[in-house]
């Protein structure tokens, strides 16, 4: 038998070449993705995806959380994609084809409880809350010079009503039940963006829906032909709130729009980030604490008017009987938030 004789030197070499291997793989290893389901072109979760998506993501090999860099998570790529809105995203996460979601908070209520909406339907039971993000606000959109100035008025008429996978049509036809015009309408199922076209083109008589002010396809449309948002009297807002308890009293200021003449009393949701209870604790703990980090802040500040409505104060309303991923429970316990 040979005996080999190694010395100190050469074992501090082999470790410190293992030690530059080992980190050149783990520079070299793939990213990993996470999927955000946000929804259709011309509403408000598409392009604050967008911007979430780039406030948590850090690449690998880029610099992550050092000043002047992303606060992102070391390694996450995030993809905001376009989707039909809540009711979608909630069963894309709950098959396993999405990692999260935005969704307005009655949908992702009654989808983990299977009432509602979702009564008679197998119970999303994968879906968690990881933050809430600001109040959508229903728009009831006409052109200017149409003759209709209340809900009532569109007995007989052609309304764009949501995509029929979103929210935003669940939302839309309670509201026209809760004012008396059940069966009553003819529905279009088309996106805000789609129902614009169609006004501009004098094809439907309005647009009804769920979406954070300011909606670049309305943006568009009131700059473009003008328009006015109906307004909703108190017992048309009690009705639906009787109903559906997760909506609230709000307005869309007159500065909202180009041509409002006056703030408009509405209806609100909540929009909620959903995650899928498969995603590790320590990911969703990351992404969490990324989007409540200050470079996140001026991200959101920056690039979208709704942006500023996301902030950590209210991080904990809208969740109804979701519960929280344990990632984001752990961050905001930390924080304070969860005693």
């Amino acid at each position: 038998m040979h005996m080999v004789r190694v010395s100190m030197r050469g074992l501090a070499f082999a470790a410190g070449l293992a030690t530059l291997l080992a980190t050149g793989a783990a520079q070299a290893q793939a990213p990993s993705f996470f999927r955000i389901g946000t929804g259709s072109a011309g509403g408000t979760y598409y392009p604050i995806g967008g911007i979430l998506a780039n406030a948590i993501s850090c690449p690998p090999g880029a610099p992550c959380r050092e000043p002047g860099a992303t606060a992102g998570v070391p390694g996450l790529i995030a993809v905001a994609q376009a989707t039909q809105g809540s009711v979608q995203n909630v069963n894309l996460i709950q098959s396993g084809n999405a990692e999260s979601g935005f969704s307005q908070s009655d949908v992702s209520h009654w989808a983990f409880t299977g009432t509602g909406l979702f009564e008679n339907r197998p119970k999303a039971d994968r879906i968690r809350f990881m933050a809430h993000l600001f109040p959508e606000h229903i728009h009831a959109v006409v052109r200017r010079d149409s003759t209709v100035q209340r809900l009532q008025d569109l007995r007989g008429r052609r309304i764009a009503v949501g995509l029929q996978a979103s929210g935003a049509r669940i939302g839309s036809e309670m509201i026209l039940e809760a004012a008396g015009m059940r069966g009553a309408f003819t529905p279009e199922y088309i996106n805000q963006q789609q129902g614009t076209e169609r006004m501009q083109d004098r094809g439907i008589d309005a647009t009804l829906t769920v979406v954070g002010y300011p909606a670049a396809a309305f943006s568009e449309f009131c700059s473009r032909t003008g328009c006015r948002i109906l307004s909703f009297s108190p017992p048309e807002m009690d009705a639906v709130i009787a109903k559906a308890p997760f909506y609230g009293r709000g307005v869309i200021p007159r500065t909202a729009y180009e041509g409002l003449e006056a703030d408009v009393p509405t209806l609100t949701v909540g929009a909620v980030w959903l995650v899928s209870a498969a995603v590790s604790e320590a990911t969703v703990y990351e992404i969490t604490k990324a989007l409540w980090s200050d470079v996140s802040r001026g991200l959101l500040d920056r690039g979208h008017a709704k942006g500023r409505e996301i902030v950590r104060q209210n991080a904990l309303q809208g969740r109804g009987e979701v519960p929280y991923h344990p990632g984001a429970e752990r961050f905001y316990r930390e924080a304070g938030l969860i005693q």
